[in-house]
């Protein structure tokens, strides 16, 4: 019998960022659901904060080397990757010169939001989908952690549902507290598009905030987890009234017992 196979997408992963409730199911949810007897796959981005020396990251030529396009300019995917050794699992980084290499994840030193956070979170998700591609391991589920992979739902369900590669391939969001308050810049929607999506596909993303882009996922969504004890109660009654299923929020070290119960009953579905 063929293993399942898991796609972690993840916003922050300790010990690469510092610890939060997200960068932790990030790091242990992945060992875990590989200790159960499942394949996995993790990305994160490569923000600048990550120090690549003491971590270990080296480039994977065989994967680098790819364009791609935003808003009608190139650029450069380059593909990292290090080992959790006593997890005895990769990650891979998702990294671009002028996307990921500045110290800070979302806003700058004078706490603004970077203008071009529209770019980085297309530029990611892209990144991971064609990274995927290219390794030829198609995943049973996606389960995104954190706003900045929100858009892996809508390209998966649009621009790459007619690759064999994600044609089986179902979707889980987790929804954390991970709000930004911040508009994304006039036109950002044009950023978005690519072969095989179009602007009727958008649907709420095109209002261009935290809250909508999180609706925009729950609604490419197969099925739904509670990631954080606190999540943002307009999102959690989109989540609850869109009838898909749903995890409740798991308060005991075990939670990565029920994700991957659930996982198993969202594959059988």
């Amino acid at each position: 019998m063929e293993k399942k196979r898991v796609l972690f997408v993840a916003q922050e992963i300790m010990p690469y960022l510092p610890e939060t409730p997200m960068s932790k199911i990030g790091r242990y949810l992945p060992q875990k659901t590989q200790e159960s007897g499942k394949e996995i796959r993790t990305f994160m981005p490569r923000f600048g904060l990550i120090n690549e020396r003491r971590n270990q990251l080296h480039e994977v030529i065989r994967l680098s080397g790819m364009n791609l396009i935003i808003d009608d300019i190139d650029h450069p995917l380059i593909i990292k990757v290090a080992s959790i050794q006593q997890a005895r699992m990769q990650v891979y980084f998702i990294d671009n010169e002028d996307f990921f290499h500045r110290k800070f994840l979302f806003n700058g030193k004078d706490k603004k939001f970077f203008d071009d956070n529209d770019e980085r979170t297309v530029f990611f998700s892209k990144g991971v989908l064609e990274t995927v591609k290219k390794l030829g391991w198609a995943p049973d589920i996606i389960h995104t952690h954190g706003w900045f992979a929100s858009l892996i739902p809508l390209y998966v369900q649009t621009a790459y549902k007619d690759s064999p590669i994600f044609a089986d391939t179902k979707i889980v969001v987790s929804l954390y507290d991970d709000a930004f308050n911040e508009q994304f810049m006039k036109g950002f929607e044009k950023k978005m598009i690519m072969n095989g999506l179009s602007m009727d596909d958008l649907g709420h993303y095109k209002q261009g905030n935290y809250v909508s882009f999180m609706k925009g996922a729950i609604d490419r969504s197969d099925a739904l987890i509670v990631g954080s004890q606190e999540v943002n109660p307009e999102l959690l009654d989109y989540a609850k009234a869109s009838g898909k299923p749903m995890l409740d929020y798991q308060e005991n070290e075990d939670y990565h017992v029920a994700y991957n119960e659930f996982y198993d009953q969202i594959i059988e579905d």
